[in-house]
């Protein structure tokens, strides 16, 4: 089975040269892609709260604060049980996981900014969801 791992000596030269390191190089690049595209997620807050103020939104200047601030307080404190899901799930499993988990805050965020009649409480929930990208 190609997709699963049986077979990790790492600190094996021999194993390793012939397929750890192609695996391990692999694996990286997919994990390295996905934590982009998770901070890139989480950093969409900053640039659109910018501007729902333009688009008909009536938020506070405090408000536009803590929308662009949840993402990361939400994210840090996940970082902690996050931890776990590699071991739990499997590395490679919980990087497709948390990468599909992106299209909540995408949207979420896409179908909130359209009606400025959101309640805030609502964008909190959203930029919330945010955090599941970058607690990668």
């Amino acid at each position: 089975m190609r997709n699963a791992i049986t077979n990790w000596k790492p600190d094996d030269p021999a194993f390793w040269q012939s397929e750890g390191r192609s695996v391990a190089r692999r694996n990286l690049s997919w994990s390295i892609f996905a934590e982009f595209l998770g901070f890139s997620i989480w950093q969409l807050w900053s640039v659109v709260s910018v501007k729902l103020n333009t688009v008909g939104f009536d938020l506070t200047t405090s408000q536009l604060f803590w929308l662009v601030s949840i993402p990361g307080l939400v994210g840090a404190t996940m970082r902690f049980p996050y931890t776990f899901a590699p071991a739990r799930f499997g590395g490679r499993n919980w990087t497709v996981v948390s990468a599909l988990l992106l299209l909540i805050p995408v949207g979420l965020l896409a179908v909130m900014v359209q009606n400025p009649e959101t309640p805030y409480w609502a964008l909190l929930v959203a930029a919330a969801t945010a955090a599941t990208s970058s607690a990668q």
